[in-house]
């Protein structure tokens, strides 16, 4: 399987995690113009499992490192199968709410907000898992700085989503709501990664300890208990939405191929920024892999602001402190690419 063997690499990857991760969320938007996004997280969690089996029988079966994914699927123990799991039912739970709020206060507001406090909560839970089995835990000092940092960021982003409420198109009521949604999106995916990582040998992916699995086969496990576990989310969230009218599953399979397409495509992405994130775990050290990945706040609020105008009519003050928050999040992010080096 493919392995990455230097941090530099590991940190360019964890990057592409960060675009990714930072830019799936603009298929949403573009589906929203004619598709609920009820109706959207189903091609969504589809084009997850297709692309995490893409990925397992290419680079994660070729090269003479490691185990193969058909070996590797084989030996894997059940507690492994376990914890991967329940991180993909957590995930799940705190995605369907990210994308609610999404679609509710947008990309500027859900993914500073919500991923946002993930990378806070997730850096700390990541980082005992990876003190427990003895892997790279980074500098703990300039860790904990960016993630500082990180949080003044989100405070800024708050602020300013709070005046917009006032001036933007949203209502106050929604607004709020949007913003309740994504927090409690935050505290759960926080706990998604360090459930994938407990089955993973973050010291050796030459080598894995019996039982534990690579990268590649957890990002199958992974997105496969999402998949099942949307069968309940999501079916909950169509019959009683938070915004709008329930959608049924004859709405669903009446969507265009189109429209279909741009979900799926939106899950691939996602997939492939996490797949990264755990092909790093090792050189980067869990917490920075998670950490500089989950940096992706700054990237959807690029879109949301630049690309998507979700802050249009708002002062100068809002644009203001959406500016301290990109500098804050830069300062933050290159304080975690120091603490891992």
């Amino acid at each position: 399987m493919f392995i990455v063997n230097s941090y530099t690499l590991a940190v360019i990857f964890c990057f592409i995690t960060m675009l990714c991760w930072g830019s799936w969320g603009n298929t949403q938007k573009l589906a929203a113009k004619s598709w609920r996004y009820e109706l959207f997280y189903w091609d969504y969690v589809i084009g997850m499992v297709l692309f995490a089996l893409l990925l397992a029988f290419t680079l994660g079966s070729i090269g003479s490192q490691g185990r193969p994914f058909i070996a590797d699927l084989s030996q894997a123990s059940t507690s492994s199968f376990l914890w991967i799991l329940i991180g993909g039912i957590i995930f799940n739970a705190s995605n369907i709410l990210l994308s609610a709020s999404t679609s509710i206060a947008g990309l500027s507001v859900a993914f500073p907000l919500g991923v946002g406090l993930a990378l806070v909560l997730g850096v700390v839970n990541n980082y005992r898992v990876a003190l427990s089995q003895g892997g790279n835990t980074g500098n703990v000092i300039l860790l904990a700085l960016g993630v500082i940092l990180v949080v003044c960021a989100i405070v800024c982003n708050g602020v300013a989503s709070g005046k917009k409420a006032q001036s933007g198109e949203i209502s106050k009521k929604d607004q709020k709501k949007g913003i309740i949604l994504a927090l409690l999106a935050g505290v759960l995916m926080s706990f998604f990664s360090s459930f994938v990582m407990r089955a993973m040998d973050l010291t050796d992916f030459v080598n894995p300890a019996a039982g534990k699995v690579t990268p590649y086969t957890a990002i199958v496990i992974f997105t496969i208990g999402v998949l099942l576990s949307n069968f309940i989310f999501n079916t909950i969230v169509m019959k009683k939405p938070f915004v709008g009218e329930p959608v049924a599953y004859k709405d669903y399979f009446a969507g265009k191929w189109k429209t279909h397409l741009v979900g799926m495509l939106g899950g691939a992405i996602w997939c492939l920024g996490t797949a990264l994130s755990y092909i790093t775990a090792e050189k980067a050290g869990a917490a920075v892999s998670y950490a500089l990945g989950q940096g992706a706040p700054m990237v959807a609020a690029i879109w949301g602001v630049f690309v998507w105008k979700e802050f249009k009519g708002s002062d100068r003050k809002v644009y203001a402190m959406l500016g301290v928050m990109f500098c804050l999040f830069i300062l933050g992010l290159g304080c975690i690419v120091a603490a891992g080096a």
